[in-house]
């Protein structure tokens, strides 16, 4: 079944879901190889197609899967913030906190989300120039959001982790990918959710980021 969004509404509701995750109802395959289908529509550079999804559903994988999610969390490498970074967290009270008491729920349920994507991308950037990074992120993040949209069409939600990176080569040895050849982009848990109404998200004005010919 797919549910009745309009594209603005589809595009303005997709969010990002840890606490509304159902747990306990499986993710039939067929639903994500209809959403595989359709993120492999996504634009992609020069038409190279170097996208890869690992969808990981059998029980003790999962396991093994959670297990690492769980000891990279606090491994992960933090950003400094800036005093815009804080301002533009902070503009609507409450909502970091929000965000933060989801990543507790889901990290807390890790071992009992239904089925993980792990999308992949041939060619590592480690210390490439920017261009080369720019060309590989820019043919892996469109099509890992057409599949979340098309996720959300079916009343499946996700959210975009890097949960993956600090043992990234720990899980491509986990999942049999070849580290050396392939870029574990993102660790993406996968389940329906708890009722399908979403709304759009609190955000800054558009004037603190829509820029007219100059900044």
């Amino acid at each position: 079944m797919v549910l009745d969004l309009t594209p603005d509404e589809l595009l303005s509701t997709t969010r990002a879901v840890r606490k509304r995750l159902d747990f306990d109802r499986p993710v039939p395959r067929e639903l994500i190889a209809e959403c595989v289908d359709l993120a492999t529509q996504a634009p992609t550079g020069r038409n190279r197609q170097r996208w890869h999804f690992l969808a990981v559903t059998e029980q003790a994988q999962r396991r093994a899967v959670a297990d690492i999610f769980l000891r990279a969390l606090p491994l992960a490498p933090g950003q400094p913030l800036t005093e815009r970074d804080l301002w533009r967290m902070n503009y609507h009270p409450g909502s970091t906190e929000r965000v933060f008491d989801g990543l507790r729920h889901l990290a807390g349920n890790i071992h009992r989300v239904p089925a993980f994507v792990i999308p992949g991308v041939e060619g590592r950037t480690d210390h490439a120039p920017v261009t080369v990074q720019a060309a590989a992120w820019g043919s892996i993040l469109p099509a890992v959001w057409s599949f979340m949209l098309a996720a959300r069409a079916r009343g499946l939600g996700t959210v975009w982790t890097t949960a993956q990176g600090p043992l990234e080569r720990e899980l491509a040895e986990v999942l049999d990918v070849p580290y050396e050849e392939v870029m574990l982009a993102a660790f993406v848990p996968l389940a329906f959710t708890i009722g399908t109404d979403f709304k759009p998200a609190a955000r800054i004005p558009r004037d603190r980021v829509l820029h007219w010919d100059r900044w």
